[in-house]
Formats: C-alpha cells, structure tokens, sequence
C-alpha cells in the first residue's frame, strides 16, 4: 500500500514501509500524579511503535487522554490519543482535535466508548452528539479539506494533521454485519484500525478474508489486537461476561492444564502464538497488544514473539 503521508508519525511511517507494526496500550491513572504515567511509558518505550492512551475506559473517570498522552510523548514514546463519542458534543471534540494537534499529538483514535452505566458515573448523561463514523469524516474534513463541521475554513498551516484511527471487532452480532460496519469506518476517512482482542482466531480469519475481498486493506492499515490470559479464571470471565469476546473452550482447557502459579505464562504462549498466525495472515498490518495495569509483561511478549527490535524510522 503506497499512500501519502498525513501525519508524519512514526506509526504511519513504520506502516507506510511495509513493517509489521506493533502498537500498546496504556490507561490513565484515576489520580492527577503524572509519575505514574512515566512509570507505565518505561515499559513500553523501545517495545511498540506507538501507544493507545486510553479515554476514561470502562466509563470510569481517569486523568484525560491529551494530558496523559503529552506526558507519554515528553518521555519519547509516540501517543495515539483516543477520543470517545460519549463525553464531548461536537463543538467540544473538534475543539480538542485542534488543541491536540496543537501539542504535538500526532496520532488520534476515534471510538464510541464504554457506555456509562457500566462506570463509576451510571446516572451521568451520554453524549454522543457524534457517532464515531462520523467523527471519523469530521477529522477528515478538517485534515483534508480544512473546514469545521460548522463550515469555517481553517488556515492552511492550522490544519490539525492527524492520523486517523478506528475500532473493529470482528466477533459481535449479527457477524455479516461486522466487515460492513469496518467498510463504512474505511469509507469515512480511517487510516489504520485495530480490533477487539481476537481468541477465535478461525472467525477473525473470516472476516478479514471478506476484508480483503472488498479491498478494504488496500485502503486502510488493518492491526488484530492481542490480550494474554492471565489465569483460567479471567478466561471465563472473557466467555462468560464480556461481550462481543468469544472464548473457544480450548484456551480454557488449555490453562486447566497448567498449575496456577504457571497460569500467566501458558497465558503470554498463547498470545504469542496469535502473533505469530497474525504475521503470516493476509492483509494484516500488525498487532495491538493491550495489556493495561500488566504493561510490564510487554517486553517479554515482544521478545518471545520476535517483535524487537523495533524498525528504526
């Protein structure tokens, strides 16, 4: 895929040379202590090309995504800011588009967010003036064509130039539906995606056969998103409790096997396992490893799954 470039971040740079990208996460901290932050960027940094700070996941209220993604940035590990439909109208996200592009952020991930009933603000009021498909466009139309959504026309040089990012998931309900819902993300302006976490691997390799099918990986950066099973308990959490989580029966009598001490580690095979299908897998551009309060386990994944060294941009 040979595309211009938008940004300049090095995520777009590692996936516009053909690398097979490797992206992390990291939540914010529930406190205003920026050490905190840093602390989780020294895990990361040298072992991803980039990392997800999270937008108040799980509708829980957490230091904000720019602040926290300008600490990660100050200590040389590359953000890509998330923004969540939920919280902000459109006067407020296309404010914070602009103040983020503004601070030096680079990357910038659109998403609905976890709705607020399953938080620690259950009575507050959702947004979701925008939904993410059309945030998507209105961060295109401001990059591209340099207007806001109100129609004031931006000056060249205050363009926020942003890479454009987007959720997948490939395993919830009605299935048809999902690489539709993805094609209309790609259509309005996407430029690189990641998915849910996968476990049934049979099913993602479904869906992003029709992906390719339709073309949608010449247009878009495609990244399958990885979560090791820390123990056979949060396994069947996974099954049983998360939606749109499909848990085959083999990992789970997979991790019976195993003493509990040795859990986690059965846990990180399994996930290296994944990368190593998903490095061979047709139209797959790389992985996003989320690991959030376990970031320190991310070198020995990387490691163990032959992703370091990182390509030098």
């Amino acid at each position: 895929m040979t595309r211009p470039l938008r940004s300049g971040s090095r995520l777009e740079k590692v996936l516009s040379a053909g690398h097979f990208a490797v992206t992390g996460e990291l939540g914010p901290p529930r406190h205003a202590r920026a050490e905190d932050v840093r602390e989780k960027v020294h895990h990361l940094l040298g072992n991803v090309d980039s990392v997800n700070i999270t937008d108040n996941q799980t509708a829980v209220v957490r230091m904000a995504s720019m602040a926290a993604s300008v600490l990660a940035q100050k200590e040389g590990l590359e953000a890509n800011m998330q923004m969540v439909c939920r919280d902000r109208n459109r006067i407020a996200m296309q404010s914070d588009i602009l103040g983020a592009a503004a601070l030096g952020i680079k990357n910038l991930l659109i998403l609905s967010g976890d709705h607020q009933c399953f938080g620690d603000h259950p009575e507050a009021k959702n947004v979701y003036d925008l939904d993410s498909v059309n945030l998507i466009r209105v961060l295109k139309l401001m990059r591209d064509e340099g207007r806001l959504l109100s129609g004031h026309e931006l000056p060249p040089d205050g363009r926020p130039a942003l890479f454009i990012g987007a959720a997948y998931n490939p395993f919830a309900d009605p299935e048809d539906y999902r690489v539709i819902r993805a094609a209309k993300k790609v259509k309005a302006g996407a430029d690189f995606m990641q998915s849910q976490c996968v476990y049934d691997m049979p099913r993602f390799r479904k869906f992003m056969e029709r992906a390719v099918d339709m073309g949608l990986t010449e247009e878009c950066y495609f990244m399958a998103g990885v979560t090791p099973l820390k123990s056979l308990g949060m396994a069947k959490y996974m099954k049983n409790k998360v939606p749109g989580i499909t848990m085959p029966d083999s990992y789970i009598d997979r991790l019976k096997g195993v003493p509990k001490e040795k859990q986690p580690d059965e846990g990180v095979n399994i996930a290296c396992e994944q990368i190593q299908e998903f490095k061979e897998m047709k139209g797959l551009a790389g992985v996003h490893l989320m690991l959030v309060e376990w970031e320190h386990m991310v070198p020995r994944i990387v490691k163990q799954a032959g992703l370091v060294p990182r390509p030098r941009i």
